[in-house]
């Protein structure tokens, strides 16, 4: 009895042991690495040496402060956006989708089969100052003569925006497939307006997959760089494309993991102050639900 409550002790633990393991090998030492690079000294020909410098952290945010600012500025943008468009499509999936619901959640993901970067390149094409949105927006008065979407911010923004929309749809549609008819039938019947019940059942009940949405399409889309480098200018540049260009091109590997660390610690701190005023109930989805 006694080594079989010794074995019940241990196997928590035993499960756990792959994730822990993992996420130690491929993220913790990798990070310890970036640590130990972004506090090192010299360059490509004479060799890096540790020097513990600290002060490039505040450097690398004063020199490129802009960028990070910007990163942020388009990630919450492409995140409202995705909102506001991804909540009524989950709302009609999960409600009105009726035997279509499988058929519309494929035609959500259905862009995932294609790679990251050509989805990207695709709205090039569509964005073309010889295309057929930038014609039409013309013939009806919404862009001049010699106006332009691609290499804009707009352009910039909206391809974030499909990037990562699906990231929006499918926790809330997760959340809003869990609430019973029978509690949208009794809310009608007390608030009588759908939008009523909309605001004050519907959307509490959906706030773990719009929390989770939130998140997971804000986090990433802070770090990109290739929509800001296919569909913008230097002047739409975000801190991903000065990460990018600082290893690869400049090779100054200091600043470059600087620069990383800095991204996200800012991401950690915008997410723990998200998460306490959207409440640590919303991420658990433990809040207290209307009777059923």
């Amino acid at each position: 009895m006694q080594r079989l409550g010794d074995r019940r002790r241990l196997l928590p633990y035993l499960l756990l042991a792959p994730g822990l393991l993992w996420l130690i090998v491929f993220f913790l030492i990798p990070l310890g690495y970036m640590l130990d690079i972004s506090l090192q000294t010299g360059d490509l020909e004479t060799g890096f040496e540790r020097a513990f410098n600290f002060g490039v952290f505040p450097d690398a945010i004063s020199d490129y402060g802009a960028q990070l600012g910007r990163s942020f500025l388009y990630a919450g943008l492409a995140t409202l956006i995705s909102l506001a468009v991804g909540f009524p499509l989950a709302y009609f999936i999960a409600f009105r989708g009726g035997k279509w619901k499988n058929a519309l959640l494929l035609l959500v993901i259905l862009p995932f089969f294609i790679t990251y970067l050509v989805r990207t390149l695709s709205w090039q094409t569509i964005l073309a100052d010889d295309g057929l949105i930038v014609d039409v927006l013309k013939t009806v008065g919404l862009l001049g003569d010699d106006g332009r979407l691609l290499a804009t911010t707009s352009a910039v923004v909206a391809g974030i925006t499909y990037n990562f929309l699906p990231f929006m749809i499918l926790p809330i549609y997760a959340s809003l497939e869990q609430i019973n008819k029978p509690v949208l039938e009794a809310a009608s019947d007390l608030y009588g307006k759908r939008r009523d019940v909309v605001a004050r059942v519907v959307v509490p009940m959906a706030m773990p997959g719009i929390v989770a949405g939130v998140l997971l399409t804000f986090i990433p889309a802070a770090g990109d760089f290739i929509n800001a480098e296919l569909l913008g200018t230097p002047q739409q540049f975000m801190i991903g494309n000065v990460i990018q260009s600082r290893f690869l091109e400049v090779t100054d590997y200091p600043t470059a993991a600087a620069l990383s660390f800095v991204l996200m610690a800012v991401i950690l701190v915008m997410v723990a102050a998200y998460a306490r005023m959207a409440g640590t109930e919303a991420l658990t989805g433990a809040e207290e639900r209307p009777a059923q």
